[in-house]
């Protein structure tokens, strides 16, 4: 973007220590819904151990752009200036991404030209993030430009490898080989991203805790919520006149989806929100990585393999003809019950670094999880819905009795400190109402200048008001 250009949008804005999301960001994350929802689709259609190979690589490939995305965020208010207009062309890049998907891991003779177009969409994207990082975030602060530099060979690579990936199979006759090949360049670029992000972010810093713990806690009802939608478009749920196991289902689904919410919203995201706004320096800068850009991962992994198992089951129930007590076939219900443990035991690691402490009830509802896999496989899809929401509905009934005083307090912190925040945002507000001599003031000017707008709405105001 040229210089011109940017004084005609207005320049880019820091965020303030105690920023929150802006509303651009979830704008921007509904590209990453319909991303998450093509990966289940995806896989849907036929579910066997290579397609859930390959929607978990592609998972790790889209996750990683996201941590990136919430890198740019976490610096740069991505609603102001001249950076939507550069965010938009990522968007662009990110749902051509989405779309060429489904081709990602066709028959390698057939074409190249899906995953081709994955490989240019992918650079554009990180291309995006790396651009507004160096131009803004390294801008002043030679320590963090050269960590940028240091994360370029692994775009490049990563590049690389995609477009290896997508050209290369091609030119192999034995199907299995270059299925091969194209599987390890993409597990490969995996490796490398997240390995280097691992290697490559010490003296990397989290300007605002309460951003960064907002915009993951986003990202994952936003997955939550993908998983519901999955389940009632790909289920034969649609179109169908509601009978009693349909309904049953779908309560049932809600049920264990709100109970695994409640699981790391009640106390776990809370607490460890608090802890990472206690940590400070390198500390929190490693505290951000581990537990949010890389233990949230294997959640989001676990929401969309129950949601392939929910929709299964849900589709075998719905389906004409077929006996509510029969029970549900191939790999539903191990998806089902094996992606609820991934998401607890990925919660569970979450929980051990954030907070340093780990829950029994969690470990005991992972290891009932798996232990019911065999039982769920013999019983009615719909009984075994029944007993996956048991075991979910349990745990957090189990826990709210057990942590009730240490639940208890957490809550009570946290309210005082939205009442403080909001009073002081209620505060600060008035100054729009009254000026200093008590008479009524007009609102903040939209037109002229930017040196005309210097009222309380504008940018440099909201940097310097109250941050939360």
């Amino acid at each position: 973007m040229g210089g011109n250009r940017r004084r005609r949008l207005g320049p880019a804005v820091a965020i303030a220590p105690g920023a929150r999301v802006d509303r651009f960001e979830v704008f921007f994350d509904l590209v990453f819904v319909f991303s998450f929802f093509i990966i289940t689709r995806a896989t849907a259609a036929e579910i066997t151990g290579t397609s859930l190979l390959h929607a978990m690589l592609v998972l790790a490939m889209l996750w990683w752009a996201w941590v990136w995305h919430s890198l740019v965020a976490a610096r740069i208010r991505l609603g102001q200036g001249f950076v939507p207009v550069l965010m938009v062309v990522g968007m662009a890049a990110l749902f051509c991404f989405a779309l060429a998907l489904p081709q990602a891991f066709d028959d390698p003779r057939e074409g190249s030209a899906g995953p081709v177009v994955v490989a240019i969409s992918y650079v554009v994207l990180r291309g995006v993030h790396l651009f507004l990082l160096y131009l803004y975030a390294g801008r002043e602060s030679p320590e963090e430009r050269r960590q940028l530099l240091r994360f370029t060979p692994e775009v490049a690579l990563s590049t690389l490898l995609l477009l290896a990936a997508a050209l290369i199979p091609a030119t192999i006759d034995d199907l299995d080989w270059a299925t091969l090949v194209r599987d390890g360049l993409w597990l490969a670029a995996v490796l490398i991203q997240y390995a280097t992000g691992f290697l490559c972010t010490d003296g990397w810093q989290v300007q605002s805790a309460e951003h960064w713990t907002e915009r993951y806690d986003l990202i994952l009802i936003i997955a939550l919520g993908e998983s519901v939608i999955s389940v009632g478009v790909g289920s034969n749920l649609l179109g169908q006149p509601p009978t009693w196991p349909a309904v049953a289902a779908a309560v049932l689904g809600i049920f264990f989806t709100a109970a695994l919410w409640w699981a790391h919203y009640d106390v776990v995201g809370p607490a460890a929100r608090i802890a990472l706004h206690v940590a400070k320096g390198r500390p929190r800068a490693a505290l951000a990585r581990d537990a949010f850009a890389y233990l949230y991962l294997p959640m989001i992994a676990g929401i969309i393999l129950f949601a392939l198992g929910a929709e299964e089951i849900v589709h075998g129930i719905t389906s004409p003809g077929v006996p509510v007590s029969e029970a549900a076939h191939g790999p539903a219900v191990p998806l089902l019950f094996g992606g609820v443990g991934c998401y607890l035991f990925g919660n569970m690691l979450f929980q051990f670094r954030t907070l340093q402490t780990l829950s029994w009830t969690r470990v005991a509802a992972v290891v009932v999880l798996a232990v019911c896999i065999p039982v769920g496989a013999r019983l009615p899809g719909l009984a075994a819905m029944a007993l996956l929401t048991a075991i979910c509905v349990g745990l957090v009934a189990a826990e709210v009795i057990i942590m009730a005083e240490g639940r208890l307090a957490l809550h009570e912190e946290v309210i005082r400190e939205r009442d403080s925040h909001e009073a002081s945002e209620a505060a600060w507000r008035a100054r729009w109402r009254e000026d200093a001599s008590g008479e009524q003031q007009a609102p903040p000017r939209m037109t002229g200048s930017p040196a005309d707008r210097t009222g309380p709405g504008s940018a440099g105001s909201a940097r310097d008001g109250h941050g939360g």
